[in-house]
């Protein structure tokens, strides 16, 4: 019995080892919220359906950074069901210049078709932004 006592520390020891690793690769494994917003942007744009749609309205927000954000605020239909929209375009901005994009630009809109509310005007790639 005495012999068990001691091997309750290793266990122990060992135990928060792996609990230490496996936190290590649930955090190394994370994507940043830029990182998710591409993969959303790239997704949507290989598999989405475009519709026609109107910009509302462009705002730049600041952020806690030293920077501001950029929005694109758009409207669209599907299937009969209005949506109103917004896209941080910051990342983007070397493809668009929000200063010509005024209220009632039309646009292409693409969406993705099992959820219709998921959408984008911009991508890497692709632009719906109409002059």
């Amino acid at each position: 019995m005495n012999g068990t006592l001691r091997l309750y520390p290793l266990i122990a020891i060992a135990a928060l080892g792996v609990f230490a690793g496996a936190a290590a690769l649930v955090r190394r494994g994370r994507k940043s919220p830029e990182q998710r917003e591409l993969e959303r942007r790239s997704r949507i744009n290989a598999i989405g359906r475009i519709t026609d749609g109107t910009v509302i309205d462009v705002s730049e927000m600041p952020t806690d950074e030293a920077g501001e954000m950029q929005l694109l605020i758009y409207q669209y239909d599907v299937a009969g069901v209005s949506y109103e929209a917004s896209q941080d375009v910051t990342s983007l901005r070397h493809r668009v210049d929000l200063h010509s994009c005024r209220t009632g630009l039309m646009t292409s809109i693409k969406y993705d078709p099992s959820n219709p509310g998921n959408s984008i005007v911009i991508a890497e790639n692709w632009t719906g932004l109409r002059n």
